[in-house]
């Protein structure tokens, strides 16, 4: 950024739950008018003040913008170095905004996990912010941060005591407590929804490598667990994982955008683990029903089943909820010569807000304010970030990582 900018960062959708979350979460760390140079923006200044007030204090700045108004998105972000975004779906509010930080040079992060959305921005933006060094990063939530920095530590882990990357790297979920995010509910509405209408967008989620860029994607991985199965890996059953779908996608073109570190016959999977025995196989059978509800077809009747039953948008969990919340993946290497090692990546709140907002917080601190690499593009949190993120995260996002031979 060649010119001095007004803010390091401003908080755009800042009256959501989750936005108000973020919003808090800067304050208790730099106040309003201290190290970091920050506003909260939106299209409603009374929703803007009320928000000000109870998570900070009159002297924070308030902007206000409608995704709506090209005008407005273009005046906000040519103040800032960073837009943290909450505000989705993505793919109804999500292009314009994106559009401008490219053009102006701005950095821009978000919770998205809409596939079909994020390959138009990858086909539309990522060689201009290429070109002029503009940082676009997608998924800086529970989806996909813990996976995407998971993956990553891991094989810097591997590299560093064996001397080679793992060759398949298989993810399970073996502890996690917490509500699914009710924006992350109504944005996947939108994608079955457009799915339903568009063919190509069905045979993209159905693609493995949909967010690889430009002819790549070929390799090795087949599309997502769906049913039940005996996990030679984790020797326990394991079920369907609502956030494979966008996870593994961030893991494969991270490796992509790496130049193929781990080779273009890696292989990555990710799935929810529930035990041995019967009543591990009891359980993930039990645990794959909400899964039915949470992909039910639109129009269908478990579908307004499951519009009853999930959060909406701007609903969440009480601070106590959050708090009793938790999540631990672990990572199953496996390496050419047969020999084996894992790695753990623990969350220390409940994933889709708690920890979730953290995590947002410190990649927008991260692009904010940290010397980083003259990378632009559309990427992931990995490759935008890499280690000084994953120091981020365990120093004041509540993440742990840990990585042993096996």
């Amino acid at each position: 950024m060649g010119r001095q900018r007004e803010f390091d960062l401003i908080l755009w959708g800042a009256t959501g739950f989750t936005g108000q979350l973020v919003a808090k979460y800067l304050f208790d760390k730099f106040g309003s008018t201290g190290k970091l140079r920050w506003a909260i923006a939106g299209r409603s200044l009374k929703k803007l003040q009320r928000v000000r007030m109870q998570h900070a204090d009159a002297s924070l700045a308030i902007i206000l913008a409608d995704s709506m108004d090209e005008a407005s998105l273009s005046s906000m972000v040519q103040r800032t170095k960073v837009v943290c975004t909450t505000v989705g779906p993505y793919s109804i509010y999500g292009l314009s905004l994106v559009s401008n930080c490219v053009q102006h040079n701005t950095h821009y992060c978000d919770l998205c996990g809409e596939v079909p959305w994020m390959r138009k921005v990858i086909d539309t933006y990522h060689d201009q912010a290429s070109q002029n060094g503009t940082k676009i990063v997608h998924c800086c939530g529970f989806d996909s941060i813990p996976s995407d920095v998971g993956v990553y530590f891991a094989q810097q882990s591997a590299m560093s005591q064996k001397g080679v990357y793992a060759d398949e790297i298989h993810m399970r979920v073996i502890g996690i407590r917490g509500g699914i995010s009710g924006g992350t509910y109504a944005s996947l509405e939108q994608i079955l929804k457009a799915a339903q209408r568009d063919k190509a967008v069905a045979q993209l989620l159905q693609n493995p490598y949909g967010l690889n860029p430009n002819n790549e994607y070929v390799g090795l991985d087949e599309t997502d667990l769906n049913k039940i199965a005996f996990d030679e890996f984790s020797k326990s059953w394991i079920g369907p994982f609502v956030m494979a779908g966008i996870n593994t996608r961030v893991v494969r073109r991270s490796n992509a955008l790496f130049n193929h570190p781990y080779g273009n016959a890696f292989r990555y999977s990710e799935a929810s683990s529930y035990g041995a025995g019967w009543r591990g196989k009891f359980i993930a059978s039990m645990m794959s029903l909400p899964l039915l509800l949470f992909t039910a077809r639109p129009g269908s009747i478990l579908k307004r089943i499951a519009d009853f039953i999930f959060p909406k948008p701007g609903q969440g969990p009480s601070k106590r909820q959050r708090n009793n919340g938790y999540f631990k993946l672990r990572f199953f290497m496996i390496f050419k010569d047969s020999t084996k090692a894992q790695a753990t990546v623990a969350g220390d709140m409940d994933p889709g807000y708690g920890s979730t907002a953290k995590m947002l917080s410190e990649v927008a601190l991260c692009l904010a304010l940290d010397d980083l690499p003259e990378l632009g593009g559309c990427l992931t949190p990995s490759v935008a970030m890499g280690n000084t993120l994953k120091k981020r995260l365990e120093e004041n996002a509540g993440l742990s990582f840990d990585f042993k031979l096996t």
